[in-house]
């Protein structure tokens, strides 16, 4: 059985709709100067009276635990979080969903580019079409400005307008928007 990880920390999170998604992973993979993962996600989120809480299963049998909380708000804002890795998704799932209830799930694939300390999503999300999520990943200590000025610059290079900010999660979207809303495409 592999080892369980925990990790508490903070970043400065924004997330929009793609505007050219194809150049985007371009500009993406010139800010990062290092190949990208690809990966398949699908969240599972569970009823909790507080933030979010959600299992994250990968396609490799392995997962990871999460609790987060932010402000449902466009543009950067701060976001801080437990996550806890697991080789045993499914049973934990399980466990979780009988406890707590499972609020929906949501099925993407992730293009992960790595930025300095900033990670960039290029996602797409089943039934809602392709996104692009920044997490500025903040050092202990770190003055939350300063991740959001690095966000800025980045939304800046990406060419991401403030009117493709969104709000909220890919869970709240699906909520509002309807499951089937969008096409997808497979990056």
């Amino acid at each position: 059985m592999a080892r369980n990880i925990e990790i508490k920390a903070r970043n400065i999170e924004i997330k929009a709709r793609a505007g050219n998604f194809d150049e985007q992973v371009r500009i993406a993979a010139g800010l990062a100067g290092q190949p990208p993962e690809l990966m398949t996600q699908v969240d599972t989120f569970f009823n909790v009276p507080g933030g979010r809480l959600k299992l994250r299963e990968f396609g490799d049998g392995t997962g990871e635990l999460i609790h987060y909380d932010r402000p449902d708000l466009p543009g950067p804002k701060q976001s801080t979080y437990v996550l806890h890795a697991t080789s045993e998704p499914g049973s934990l799932k399980r466990a979780l969903g009988s406890a707590l209830g499972v609020s929906a799930v949501v099925k993407k694939k992730r293009i992960l580019y790595l930025a300095g300390r900033t990670r960039i999503h290029l996602d797409d999300v089943e039934g809602l079409g392709c996104f692009i999520e920044l997490e500025v990943v903040l050092r202990p200590g770190q003055k939350t400005e300063e991740g959001e000025a690095v966000a800025r610059e980045l939304m800046s290079e990406l060419g991401i307008q403030q009117s493709d900010l969104v709000s909220g999660a890919y869970v709240d979207l699906l909520t509002v928007e309807g499951i089937g809303n969008r096409k997808s495409r497979n990056p």
